[in-house]
């Protein structure tokens, strides 16, 4: 529809240089002035032998007709405006339509525009408030268990980009990430001062990716985070229209970074020949590739079960027992809210995400079989420490596949009747009747489940501090 408004808004264009009246361009080419209007409005779609007729009569080629470019400022904002009001959006509110006629200034004009653009921005950012994030998480959450969270395209693309470096085997260079960004026609600078939003800047018009001088607090290494940039333009990410959007970026973003610090046909070899040894460790996973523990375990869960057979579940787990991150398709049930979503849930007391926090010494993983109403499942836990908490990651697979996996004679065993709230969740009655009612406290914000509110073009980053620091530095690269 849009592209009918800009041809019809090319004819009347033409038409009023000429001097010329709907019905005298319509007598000259054989129809009523009042079709001519249907079509100058981008109501009525015209015949390519009309069209022709057309730009015959105004002295102009058909493709000049046809171009889909905006003839004048003025047009531009005419379409704008046409287009805004069309939207469902807009009907919802039950307003009438406003026509641009020739009466209308161009400061009027501007002004209606502005609004709608202000209104499209408003539910844009409305959209993306802490329920609608957990929703959206949910939803990826359930589509990737359908693909057992393997995505072939981006490893097939990771493993070709890689390989092009001349990479063979081992961890990834910085040298061999920056070979990757510079065939896309990107330089990768280091600096002091991006946007305390920002993990990193792609500028596009001067070809430099901006990252931070040393790794961000967490284990996010600077490999990965210049992995993460060139994958948005590598995979030809727009804009994020919607919080679904941006966390489908993410996700993509970040399997495109692991697929190449752990390129495809080089991690199946490796964990292949750890199955047939039955000797699966992450942190040999981990060790081979130079990545962090819970990155290898991410990868883990993206080859288990599309490359070896294998179901799986992940946990990443904080020291308070909240969910940050979870995955399953090996039957365990996780916690969930009403909605299905995972995010801040507690898990149980006696998985072992939680009783590895118990251990005086944590420098190796924890291994422990776990009894469930949904079966027995072995564990491998390691804990971490952040910027701001402890937090333990998790791989696990049912009790018939821990003989593929080191740790698998662990005399370690608890057993979880959750989500029956006497597992772990309610005191025993003699606990309860000594406190009940003689306490008061304040609980801690799961502050990773609330969404990163929008506050400009992209969900959680400052445009102005952003704009400011490119033309900062854009002017040392001119």
């Amino acid at each position: 529809m849009s592209d009918l408004v800009t041809l019809g808004q090319r004819i009347r264009h033409f038409r009023t240089e000429r001097s010329l009246t709907l019905d005298q361009l319509g007598d000259r080419v054989g129809v009523a002035g009042s079709q001519l209007s249907l079509i100058e409005n981008g109501r009525r779609e015209p015949r390519v032998t009309l069209l022709t007729q057309i730009a015959a009569e105004l002295g102009v080629a058909l493709v000049t007709l046809l171009d889909a470019t905006p003839p004048t400022a003025r047009a531009a904002l005419e379409i704008e405006l046409d287009r805004a009001q069309r939207s469902p959006h807009y009907a919802s509110l039950g307003l009438p339509l406003v026509r641009p006629g020739r009466t209308m200034t161009d400061d009027v004009l501007s002004s209606l525009v502005g609004l709608h653009r202000a209104l499209v921005e408003r539910e844009r950012q409305a959209i993306a408030t802490p329920e609608e994030a957990r929703r959206a998480n949910t939803a990826q959450r359930l589509q990737m268990r359908t693909r057992h969270n393997f995505i072939a395209d981006i490893d097939e693309l990771a493993q070709s980009m890689v390989s092009g470096t001349g990479h063979v085997s081992g961890a990834l260079t910085h040298r061999e990430v920056g070979l990757m960004a510079q065939k896309l026609g990107f330089d990768l600078v280091y600096v002091n001062d991006l946007p305390h939003s920002a993990r990193s800047v792609t500028d596009l018009d001067n070809g430099r990716i901006y990252l931070p001088p040393a790794s961000i607090p967490g284990g996010h290494g600077l490999r990965s985070m210049a992995l993460q940039a060139v994958a948005h333009r590598s995979l030809g990410h727009t804009v994020p229209a919607s919080y679904a959007e941006f966390v489908r970026q993410r996700l993509e973003i970040n399997y495109f970074a692991a697929a190449c610090l752990m390129p495809l046909d080089q991690s199946v070899a490796f964990l292949l020949q750890a199955k047939r040894d039955r000797n699966i460790a992450v942190e040999d996973f981990r060790d081979a590739f130079g990545v962090t523990h819970e990155a290898a375990a991410l990868r883990f869960t993206n080859l288990a079960t599309s490359h070896l057979d294998l179901t799986v579940h992940f946990l990443r787990v904080g020291d308070d027992g909240a969910v940050y991150k979870a995955y399953e398709n090996d039957g365990l049930r996780l916690p969930v809210d009403v909605t299905g979503s995972i995010e801040g849930q507690p898990v149980c007391h006696h998985w072992s995400a939680r009783a590895a926090f118990t251990r005086t010494n944590r420098t190796t993983e924890y291994y422990q079989y776990t009894d469930t109403p949904e079966g027995t499942f072995w564990e491998s836990t390691q804990t971490g420490t952040s910027s701001t908490d402890e937090f333990s990651i998790t791989v696990g697979v049912p009790f018939a596949d821990a003989k593929w996996f080191r740790g698998r004679d662990t005399a370690h065993r608890r057993r979880s009747t959750c989500p029956d709230a006497a597992c772990c969740k309610r005191p025993d009655g003699e606990l309860a009747d000594r406190w009940q009612g003689k306490v008061w406290t304040s609980a801690k914000l799961h502050a990773h489940i609330l969404s990163p509110l929008p506050s400009g073009t992209f969900p959680g980053v400052d445009d102005q501090e952003l704009y400011r620091f490119l033309e900062r530095h854009a002017e040392g690269a001119r």
